[in-house]
């Protein structure tokens, strides 16, 4: 599936810029340019979803909107939307290697709501057309939005019960009288993919392709579940009878409890999985590759009880299984897909991917455990796999070296031949790219040698994650020289 190649792991918000977070920007285009220089074929980002509680762009508010803080507001200005003093003094963070949220979301979006003022006459006929070629989502995404303005940001199952059922009557009202917040909603999406598309062509024009992230689950708090309730495994008040997770397992004593809510995968199944490929169709269109995260919860899932504190007391479920990929490749044909199968892997689970025909993941900090023989040692890979030296879920290499057990860390040492000389990130690096795995990517703070300061997100935890950034100084020619050469040394 993949011809033998490389690419870097960084997320949007992570790239530089003067306005706090990285966008579809300047930044973004010499990024692009970086990786030309160094070589690469792939930039793999994180889900491009708005935000919600605890920044995660994994529980966003659509599994189809994208993130309006990634908007560049220069290009905005270039188009006569906005005026460089409506946002040049602003404070949007001080931290060049941080993203300060809050201060986005206070600074950045009333010069979004300038920018709807100014450009929704001016941008009147390609907004219709955009409408027109979304509705399938747009529609109640953006009405969501509007009336969770109205609620002070609640959760929906908080809403008024005429509109938190989606009663006819009240839905019109509603549309009627938040006319002017939904058609901000639309504009503020139409400019996101107006700019995505257009960074996305110029990488694809350079020989850059982009590998997105879609999550398996949606947040409880998103349009996708107030919108197709039917679809969740929900109770008549709509809140969830059951909830997605992890069990128990060495990483964790009581498991991971997501929150999630479960599919009901019986009726989508009675509608030829319709939701599901309608989210593929369109992420399809946004990358060039899809990494599906948590893969394995397709073959089976973990379901825990709503209510509960932990995830221990939740159970096995069969999931959709092949049938839902056949259903996919029937209407679609041949999607690129990244399967995310790390974590515990029955017989099944490898058989069911397999089956896909999709390149799972081996992430190399997972390799050097010592208790036992690993499929992620280099020398258990076959071809259709996709190497990481870590993902955004792992510490930096640098990071692993210094918290990991002393007995994994000599192990790691002794396989890979590293040394302080070359240092111990880039023998991780060229333990990857010398592998058999089709492709190899590294995160960029594995590339810079950071340690656990620049780490992206530590698992079930919230607060200070998603916020490292990358500084514009580190992504200089020298290191685009240095990624080129091993790129090149082993035929990548």
């Amino acid at each position: 599936m993949f011809k033998r190649s490389s690419g870097i792991l960084m997320h949007i918000s992570s790239l530089p810029s003067p306005y706090g977070i990285g966008t579809f920007g300047k930044d973004a285009y010499e990024f692009v340019d970086f990786l030309v220089n160094s070589g690469q074929s792939y930039w793999q980002i994180l889900p491009l979803g708005i935000t919600g509680y605890g920044d995660s762009p994994y529980q966003s508010f659509s599994a189809f909107a994208g993130n309006p803080y990634f908007i560049d507001l220069d290009i905005l200005e270039r188009e006569g939307l906005i005026k460089k003093e409506d946002y040049a003094g602003l404070d949007f963070g001080n931290d060049v290697e941080k993203v300060d949220y809050d201060k986005i979301f206070k600074n950045k979006m009333p010069i979004l709501r300038l920018a709807y003022k100014n450009g929704k006459d001016k941008y009147k006929d390609e907004i219709r057309k955009f409408e027109e070629e979304n509705k399938d989502w747009l529609e109640d995404f953006s009405l969501y939005m509007a009336i969770k303005s109205q609620f002070n940001l609640r959760p929906w199952q908080e809403w008024d019960e005429d509109i938190k059922l989606r009663k006819k009557e009240a839905l019109k009202k509603y549309k009627k009288d938040l006319k002017d917040e939904i058609e901000y909603w639309v504009f503020l999406q139409f400019l996101f993919f107006k700019q995505w598309f257009a960074l996305k062509k110029y990488a694809n024009e350079r020989g850059i392709q982009i590998i997105g992230d879609i999550p398996i689950y949606v947040a409880e708090d998103s349009a996708d579940t107030w919108a197709n309730s039917e679809i969740f495994l929900l109770d008549e008040d709509k809140m969830p009878l059951k909830v997605a997770g992890c069990p128990p397992d060495a990483f964790s004593k009581t498991g991971q409890l997501w929150g999630n809510p479960i599919y009901r995968w019986d009726l989508l199944e009675k509608r030829n999985f319709d939701w599901w490929i309608e989210r593929i169709r369109m992420n399809s269109r946004l990358y060039d590759v899809i990494r599906i995260d948590h893969f394995r919860g397709f073959e089976s899932y973990w379901e825990i009880p709503y209510g509960d504190e932990t995830a221990v007391n939740g159970r096995w479920v069969k999931g959709p299984g092949i049938k839902l990929f056949k259903a996919i490749k029937k209407e679609l044909g041949n999607i690129k897909v990244i399967a995310e199968d790390l974590g515990f892997l029955t017989d099944e689970v490898i058989k069911f991917r397999e089956e896909t025909g999709y390149p799972g993941m081996k992430v190399l900090q997972f390799a050097f455990d010592t208790r036992e023989e690993s499929d992620y040692l280099p020398h258990n890979y076959d071809k259709n796999c996709i190497v990481y030296t870590g993902t955004h879920d792992n510490d930096t290499v640098n990071g692993w070296f210094e918290s990991a057990n002393k007995k994994d860390v000599n192990f790691a040492k002794r396989y890979l031949k590293l040394n302080k000389r070359e240092g111990y990130n880039w023998g991780f690096i060229r333990g990857a790219w010398a592998s058999v795995a089709s492709l190899a990517i590294a995160q960029m703070q594995d590339f810079l040698g950071l340690g656990s300061e620049a780490r992206m997100n530590i698992p079930s935890t919230i607060g200070g994650n998603w916020q490292w950034r990358v500084k514009k100084d580190d992504l200089t020619d020298k290191l685009a020289k240095k990624i080129y050469k091993i790129t090149k040394l082993y035929g990548r």
